[in-house]
């Protein structure tokens, strides 16, 4: 495996990720899947922040959140998918003490970062079906800069506190990790001190900012879905309704995999399920921005047609 299990009082330098343990035939199989998916993520929303940063028709607060969220997936899948195509394939599954640490923050902060992100895309679609004529006065490019800042802003703050914690700890028993990235609990669950206040801090903090994002998305769309109901006209309903409906549906996946990750009792739940369910969120919802979210948007379509045009042409 390329590192010993640490049984001594011997500080820890570094970390072995047991990832998904299958046969060599089925890990070579899920490399090549997962590689595609990772390949076909940066792809896609790359793709969304480049059309949105050069067509002046994507140059709206629904677009540029839109981008923001984009870049926040690729950074989301830079920090879990290499290391973990890399173990699928090598034999040597060590990451050191550091990386582990590091991996461990960037994946709650940027998770964290998407929560409250999400939530503030749910309040530019209230904003702009709710409150239709004041919608470029609410929305205008100085609110939508601070609360983009105010997204990484609040998502660090959230999450230094339990990291400034974690190096405190020592860790001098067992170095195997059953997961295929440095998620919080496993890593801490092996360090030599008592961790309780730890876990529980970490799990407020969790659970306050699932409770105020999650709070804040339902509440606008209950909002939008009774706004949408008192329209007149069916065409002008299914118009509306189809401009929130992959938001809703990008946002229903990310919350319930979550929840069901770090909110419900693991007792009872196989470690093999809490991978899979990792891997929806770590891997497979980043693809959905732009495939989902974005580029069954006519404008964005429309966008995308011209662009392939204007480089034909030239």
């Amino acid at each position: 495996m390329g590192s010993r299990n640490h049984n001594s009082t011997e500080q820890v330098m570094e970390f072995i990720l047991l990832g998904f343990q299958l046969p060599r035939p089925i890990e070579i199989f899920l490399f090549s899947v997962l590689l595609l998916v990772f390949l076909l993520t940066l792809a896609g929303n790359i793709t969304i922040i480049v059309l949105v940063c050069l067509n002046q028709r994507l140059q709206t607060p629904m677009y540029f959140f839109l981008c923001n969220l984009s870049l926040l997936e690729i950074l989301f899948i830079l920090t879990i998918t290499p290391k973990m195509l890399v173990n699928l394939l090598s034999t040597d599954k060590t990451i050191s003490f550091s990386g582990c640490i590091i991996q461990c923050y960037l994946y709650f902060f940027l998770g964290t970062t998407e929560f409250i992100l999400i939530a503030v895309m749910s309040f530019d679609r209230y904003v702009a079906i709710c409150h239709p004529l004041r919608y470029t006065i609410i929305m205008n490019g100085h609110v939508c800069i601070s609360l983009i800042l105010g997204c990484w802003v609040g998502a660090f703050f959230s999450t230094i506190g339990p990291i400034f914690l974690f190096f405190r700890l020592s860790f001098c028993g067992s170095n195997i990790i059953d997961h295929f990235f440095c998620d919080y609990a496993p890593i801490i669950k092996l360090s030599c001190n008592d961790v309780q206040l730890l876990l529980t801090l970490e799990s407020i903090l969790s659970s306050v900012m699932l409770i105020i994002s999650l709070s804040v998305t339902a509440d606008s769309y209950l909002y939008i879905i009774a706004t949408i109901l008192r329209m007149h006209s069916t065409s002008g309903q299914q118009k509306t309704f189809s401009t929130c409906a992959s938001h809703i549906m990008v946002a229903s996946i990310f919350y319930g995999s979550t929840i069901f990750m770090y909110s419900l009792p693991s007792h009872g739940r196989s470690q093999d399920v809490q991978k899979a369910v990792a891997v929806l969120t770590a891997v497979v919802i980043p693809l959905l921005n732009p495939f989902i979210y974005t580029l069954r948007n006519e404008k964005v379509q429309e966008a995308f047609r011209d662009s392939l045009k204007r480089r034909t042409f030239s």
